[in-house]
């Protein structure tokens, strides 16, 4: 537990990853008062949508609008997925602060949930990030099953170092390592962690775990000895891949937090108010959420005598 960071940062992507699985839609106003209470929690990295078919993932077909909606937003960083040009054009459009290109790192996931190969994804990207410079508009990329494959199995860290690095040839510096079905163990997470200290230096890397297997929060201390200082997580651990079988919610934001603060590591966000943001998300989806956080309270939540 030495040399650990004393501050990390958070981008919360349960307005996206978290409501795309969901079955009830959301209208673009329950959205937006999520959206505004994470804000008020002190959230200024927050993934709101993704431009994709709205055949394909109709919770999500409101992008533009919500994004006009929270567009100007002081001092907020407005985070679009995106995974092919088609989504990069409309997405410039609607003036993202930033593109999130989505990439496989897998070529059976790629044919499911994006209908192209890693190469075939590389390929495109080029294209995009022409446009986004043209645009002024940063592009951040997200490799998908870089702990693990739903239908390959185990993936080397070597595969996804090579994609990175051909990421990173592009231009891009800020990736993200998706545990995308929460197949990631703490040793998978340790060896990706060191190469990426070894082999990737310049790379900015983010990592976004689920606790599909209950090794969510185990995972993100792992990455966090291993020098990784950026996250992504899920307002009451929101989410799942709709195109995997058995995928399951993000590490939960707002148990994240807790066991960050819990350590003395600063994120910039309020606990009491990621908390009640988890409260509204569940109001909106209409069931029970799974933050432990949320369940319990925190720790020195202290009831009287008769409660």
């Amino acid at each position: 537990m030495t040399h650990l960071p004393k501050r990390v940062s958070i981008t919360e992507v349960g307005l996206r990853d978290g409501l795309q699985i969901e079955p009830r839609i959301l209208s673009t106003e329950e959205k937006l008062s999520l959206a505004r209470a994470l804000i008020d929690a002190g959230h200024t990295s927050l993934e709101v949508t993704s431009f994709v078919s709205p055949t394909r993932v109709p919770q999500l077909a409101d992008a533009a609008e919500l994004l006009a909606a929270l567009r100007g937003t002081p001092g907020v960083e407005l985070k679009a997925l995106v995974p092919n040009v088609r989504g990069a054009e409309r997405a410039i459009a609607a003036q993202a602060d930033v593109l999130v290109f989505v990439l496989s790192a897998t070529d059976s996931h790629g044919a499911r949930n994006l209908n192209r190969s890693p190469l075939e994804s590389l390929s495109e990207l080029r294209g995009i990030v022409a446009q986004a410079l043209a645009a002024g508009i940063r592009i951040d990329a997200s490799i998908s099953v870089a702990f693990g494959c739903p239908f390959e199995g185990d993936v080397p860290v070597e595969r996804v170092i090579g994609l990175a690095s051909d990421v990173q040839q592009l231009g891009i510096s800020r990736v993200t390592f998706c545990d995308t079905t929460g197949m990631a163990t703490p040793r998978h997470v340790q060896a990706l962690a060191q190469a990426l200290r070894d082999k990737m230096p310049d790379v900015d890397p983010a990592f976004h775990i689920h606790n599909t297997r209950g090794l969510g929060l185990v995972c993100v201390l792992v990455a966090l000895q291993k020098g990784i200082t950026r996250f992504e997580s899920s307002v009451g651990g929101l989410g799942g891949c709709p195109f995997a079988p058995n995928a399951a919610g993000n590490v939960c934001t707002e148990d994240m937090v807790y066991m960050f603060h819990e350590m003395g590591i600063e994120t910039g966000l309020h606990l009491d108010r990621l908390l009640e943001a988890a409260h509204l998300a569940e109001r909106l989806v209409g069931h029970r959420l799974e933050g432990q956080v949320l369940k319990s309270g925190p720790r020195l939540s202290l009831r009287g005598h008769d409660a």
